[in-house]
């Protein structure tokens, strides 16, 4: 079986810039960070497979390309201050503090919360602040934000969180029914936002307040 780090070259080739991910940002970000350590042992064959990864308690790990994708439509320079909806399994909250100066990450389940925080605590990652909360509540203390990234899929754009963006800053999320959603990137210029369809995609939905009702689910 080919090596952790030559399964991670090929993922960057064949998965991402084969694929249009052009961003140098995103592709050593995604160079740098250890998704093996991300799933559990019983995925350890599947980490860098060409799709999601069950990390248990109804959720995945992002496909590797759509990880990318939304990455790299955050526009994300080192000065920019992140939040993250859904810390899931602390991959993406990587990828995201390869980049920017400082990520906060609000997860629902407080059992992926807490390996999430103890991977990236054994990784050295530094600036990465997880909360137990509902995401779609945001994260008011530390408010406003560059960049807001939410990795589930929700029925609607949570008032909330736009009003967490910075004059400039960007949001992705996945917006659409249960089944099938579409990545929309939200640019807001003061009070002004544009938004901006992009791929179609499936992912796990967003419950709380402002997202997907458990008794919807």
């Amino acid at each position: 079986m080919e090596s952790f780090e030559a399964q991670r070259r090929s993922m960057i080739d064949l998965q991402l810039k084969s694929r249009g991910i052009l961003s140098s940002k995103v592709l050593t970000a995604m160079s740098n960070v250890p998704r093996e350590r991300f799933v559990g042992p019983e995925n350890l064959n599947n980490a860098y497979n060409d799709g999601p990864v069950s990390i248990g308690s109804g959720q995945t790990i992002s496909q590797p390309y759509m990880v990318a994708i939304m990455t790299e439509a955050l526009l994300l320079t080192e000065c920019d201050k992140v939040l993250e909806i859904g810390t899931g399994s602390g991959y993406q909250t990587a990828v995201l503090r390869e980049i920017a100066t400082a990520v906060y990450s609000v997860e629902r389940i407080a059992t992926l919360a807490e390996t999430a925080r103890n991977v990236l605590c054994s990784l050295g990652y530094n600036n990465i602040v997880i909360k137990v909360g509902d995401g779609t509540l945001g994260w008011p203390e530390e408010a406003p934000f560059d960049a807001i990234i939410v990795t589930s899929g929700s029925p609607k754009v949570p008032e909330i969180l736009l009003n967490h963006l910075n004059d400039g800053g960007r949001m992705i999320i996945p917006v659409g029914t249960r089944s099938l959603q579409r990545i929309v990137r939200i640019t807001r210029t003061k009070d002004n936002f544009n938004t901006k369809e992009m791929l179609s995609c499936v992912f796990v939905p967003l419950i709380g307040e402002g997202g997907w009702q458990e008794n919807e689910i």
